[in-house]
């Protein structure tokens, strides 16, 4: 896997974490008969615990061991796609998934040289906006805080707060100082965005398959349509995987009559979705690389088997299982895996992957500037072989 630097690195690997829960519908956790009676973890944990209370010399954070004793305890199972959530960590998931967020629509960058946060996007319409902060604004404090001591993590949680009430923050903006009171609201992250490139080749990004997921990307390949599309471009490159119901509508939009989705749950009971007769019936090629995770090489697969597509990048990361989720009594999370999911013709993706049609690397350098979503698209080297691919299509 190419190399980001390591805080990227590790909120990209927690995202897909929570991304590649792939086919869950969150629920109430569920009454479990065995769970009335102490197991033998458990009994271990609390024996601890009365050594911990008993004996320990210092002050100790119950909470915060619970937390770990319950991580370590699902991580002990060996499967890499379950995990569990602390109650804070369940709430930052949550906006994931829901692709929406209570703050003012800004991303930021750590700027010590400017001495503060930088602001590198303004989301359109939101409250950033309407307050007139810009990109390249530099936040220097919020709520009377230093951002440089906040950190990117802590600024974000003051930034954040509930719908309706204000922040303060100091801005710098060509060695001008601005104070702004900004008030947060429900932000919308955009899960699907469209291009019409040279040649007539609509190019659709794909964030992940979570929430609006299918409205959007249906409504970007519809849009791209009516500018004259004439070969379509997935790119699900850095996709974490989503939800069945949103990846299953997308591929029935675009797959003829047929077998779309296959799976088996822990019961071994299985499950069969269809796709009816209406599709796209135009060239189509899908963009994956090494962090394309669950639904989004599911997708790849699919368009794959039906001869839909052709797969351009390199191998994907190879997700078989799916998972369910469960909150805890305390707002914590549990999502264990729960069953198995095949590709139409009924192969199983764990520890396989995608194999593209096309393989084709990006160097260190590229990937990173890929992931920051800095790399022009002449410079994009596996955007361009699928361009070549699909223009000859349409010559």
């Amino acid at each position: 896997m190419k190399k980001l630097p390591k805080v990227l690195l590790i909120a990209f690997l927690f995202i897909c974490a929570i991304g590649a829960t792939f086919l869950i519908t969150l629920h109430e956790a569920q009454t479990l008969a065995a769970s009335q009676a102490q197991s033998a973890a458990g009994s271990k944990i609390d024996e601890i615990m009365e050594y911990m209370d008993y004996y320990f010399v210092d002050e100790y954070d119950e909470d915060a061991m619970s937390d770990a004793a319950a991580a370590a305890l699902v991580e002990a199972n060996g499967d890499r796609w379950s995990y569990y959530l602390s109650a804070e960590e369940y709430q930052d998931y949550l906006e994931t998934v829901n692709n929406a967020y209570v703050g003012i629509g800004v991303t930021i960058l750590t700027d010590e040289e400017a001495g503060g946060m930088r602001i590198e996007t303004v989301t359109a319409g939101s409250p950033a906006e309407a307050a007139g902060i810009q990109v390249g604004d530099v936040i220097v404090s919020v709520e009377g805080q230093s951002t440089l001591e906040l950190g990117m993590d802590g600024t974000r949680d003051v930034v954040r707060g509930e719908a309706g009430t204000s922040v303060h923050m100091e801005l710098l903006r060509g060695g001008e100082t601005l104070e702004v009171d900004v008030q947060r609201g429900t932000i919308e992250t955009p899960v699907a965005a469209g291009e019409l490139l040279d040649g007539g080749v609509g190019c659709i990004t794909i964030e992940n398959f979570d929430d609006r997921c299918s409205d959007e990307v249906i409504a970007c390949i519809e849009a791209l349509r009516a500018e004259g599309a004439k070969a379509l471009l997935f790119d699900v490159r850095f996709n974490p995987g989503g939800y069945q119901d949103e990846l299953v509508k997308v591929l029935d939009y675009l797959l003829p009559e047929g077998v779309i989705f296959k799976s088996v749950d822990f019961r071994g009971n299985e499950e069969t979705e269809y796709s009816d007769a209406s599709c796209v019936e135009l060239p189509m090629a899908v963009l994956v690389n090494e962090d394309s995770y669950s639904a989004a090489e599911y997708f790849a697969a699919a368009l794959q088997e039906y001869g839909a597509a052709q797969v351009v990048g390199t191998n994907t990361v190879g997700k078989g299982n799916y998972q369910n989720g469960f909150e805890l009594s305390d707002g914590s999370f549990l999502n264990i895996s729960t069953g198995k999911y095949f590709t139409p013709q009924g192969k199983s993706l764990t520890d396989v992957g995608i194999t593209p049609d096309v393989e084709i690397d990006l160097s260190d350098e590229n990937y990173a500037a890929l992931y920051y979503g800095q790399l022009a698209a002449e410079d994009d080297a596996q955007l361009q072989a699928a361009l070549e691919l699909l223009l000859d299509k349409i010559a």
